[in-house]
């Protein structure tokens, strides 16, 4: 028996929850004709090549995991780091060898500036943790950098610190920190999965070595998780339509770009005649030259 004949036999069973990442959502806020190349397409349209950006920050990432989840307090040294970036790097994006080399050492040069000061018998509480939530209408997800336990600020026992690396030119703010979707939501995932306070977020920027931080409280959270009901609520009415059989003018309708400078920024830029209207593809490897759009939390 299909869902449909199911809900018309049960008409009482709950709606299925709609399952998205932070990153899902913010594509279908930003442009839902990339929400459509990345989520329904299938096969997905082709994407442009790697951005170089991408891969310095993936790789600073890799390691920052390794060093603080997977190596004993004995292989937390500054050798160990270096070698690790060494093996790990990649080319994907890079304008030449040259460029990629630059980056390699501009990249162990931030982490090794980043952990200068760590205790290498640090246990984090997480490190690339999975944490999720439900509402009434979504089951919410997503992979936090670190999750810290910390002594709480007031009161006994401690507190868990959400903490995530950026490794974008543009030096953060704690408004960064306290608008962020994806921070909020990684508040509430931890609440639910690790069953201890948390309010605070942390960005951590590996460029400049400084933290931009912010607090939330029930109110900030509730706003955040009304936005994020809110983008669910219109991106699963869009799949649903997309579900029945769309044509492709119809879909174009239903999932229409919406261009604006970073466009050019865009996976499917290529593909796409009015992003580039607005802005040309940039090179992959502009975002280490210029200011790339805001990396998503994921």
């Amino acid at each position: 028996m299909t869902s449909s004949r199911l809900g018309d036999v049960l008409p009482d069973m709950p709606t299925r929850l709609f399952v998205a990442t932070p990153t899902k959502l913010m594509t279908f806020a930003d442009c839902k004709r990339k929400y459509r190349y990345t989520y329904l397409e299938r096969p997905r349209p082709p994407k442009g090549p790697a951005w170089a950006h991408n891969t310095v920050g993936g790789i600073v990432h890799e390691v920052l995991a390794d060093f603080f989840g997977r190596w004993p307090a004995s292989r937390r040294t500054p050798d160990e780091v270096v070698a690790r970036i060494r093996v790990g790097w990649r080319d994907e994006g890079f304008r030449d060898e040259v460029q990629s080399l630059d980056w390699r050492e501009r990249a162990t040069e931030m982490v090794l500036g980043y952990l200068r000061e760590s205790d290498p018998y640090y246990e984090p509480r997480g490190v690339e943790r999975t944490v999720a939530f439900t509402t009434a209408r979504a089951s919410l997800r997503g992979r936090i950098d670190r999750v810290d336990e910390r002594p709480a600020r007031s009161g006994d026992g401690t507190e868990l610190v959400i903490v995530d690396y950026k490794t974008g030119r543009r030096p953060l703010t704690s408004t960064d920190a306290r608008s962020s979707l994806a921070m909020a939501l990684y508040v509430l995932g931890a609440r639910r999965v690790l069953h201890r306070p948390c309010t605070r977020v942390e960005l951590h920027h590996l460029p400049t070595n400084t933290v931009a931080a912010a607090d939330h409280d029930d109110d900030s959270l509730a706003r955040h998780q009304r936005r994020a009901e809110s983008i669910v609520d219109d991106a699963a009415a869009a799949e649903s339509r997309w579900a029945e059989g769309l044509t492709p003018a119809e879909a174009d309708e239903a999932f229409p770009p919406e261009p604006s400078p970073l466009c050019g920024w865009c996976d499917f830029a290529r593909i796409c005649p009015q992003g580039r209207r607005v802005a040309p593809p940039r090179d992959p490897w502009a975002g280490l030259e210029d200011l790339p759009p805001t990396e998503a939390l994921d």
